[in-house]
């Protein structure tokens, strides 16, 4: 019964709600995370990029053009329903560069409770939670950001590597410990955010750290 309701509600959502490519902001298929002219411009390949400590990060497209531009909308526009389709694009590249591993948690970087009360949500954990239900992963909130600190898209050079340190703190150590952990963000530029939050979770002792971005900073 409980099966039969979700789906008549999923039903009743598809008539009165559409979804819109977050790029061109043309309606697409609910299933889909691009219309077929934007999906054409998407990289063949994974950006991949190493947080500061030599994490791992995956993340689909470059942070330019329409890609920018979207994910603009999404985190300071109030338009956290292009989250699916964000998600839906990560987790198919997150499967192809990380299908050796395991990850017993999926987590997001977190934002201090200030800024979460401004913007009425955290973009990351959108995209976090939505990945952990296509793959299947359990999402776990690991981290607490306990100082708020300066926006980094504000800062440039080795201030942002200060800028991030002190600033976050692990929830529940014991919970941690011995787990293979994917840290979700929407953009990585130079790696100090994700790299900051993944030597907080080692120094917990889990056993294994990656990141995943929908978009990264290119440099040319």
């Amino acid at each position: 019964m409980t099966d039969f309701i979700k789906k008549a509600k999923e039903n009743f959502t598809d008539l009165f709600y559409t979804v819109k490519c977050p790029y061109c902001r043309n309606v697409i298929d609910k299933n889909k995370y691009a219309c077929e002219k934007c999906a054409e411009s998407f990289p063949e390949f994974a950006i991949i990029n190493f947080a500061v400590g030599g994490y791992k990060c995956v993340s689909p497209l470059p942070y330019d053009g329409n890609f920018a531009s979207a994910v603009k909308r999404f985190k300071f526009y109030n338009q956290g329903v292009y989250a699916k389709q964000f998600a839906m694009l990560m987790s198919e590249r997150i499967a192809k560069e990380y299908g050796d591993k395991k990850f017993d948690i999926i987590t997001c970087v977190p934002m201090h409770k200030n800024a979460l009360k401004i913007r009425k949500y955290n973009q990351s954990e959108l995209l976090a939670r939505q990945c952990a239900e296509i793959l299947k992963i359990p999402y776990a909130d690991t981290l607490n950001k306990i100082k708020k600190n300066k926006a980094q898209h504000g800062i440039k050079g080795k201030e942002r590597a200060k800028n991030v340190k002190g600033v976050y703190k692990a929830v529940d150590k014991e919970y941690i410990k011995g787990k293979n952990i994917l840290i979700i963000d929407d953009i990585i530029t130079t790696g100090n955010t994700l790299g900051e939050c993944a030597r907080i979770l080692d120094k917990a002792e889990c056993k294994n750290i990656c990141c995943a971005t929908i978009c990264a900073v290119t440099y040319r």
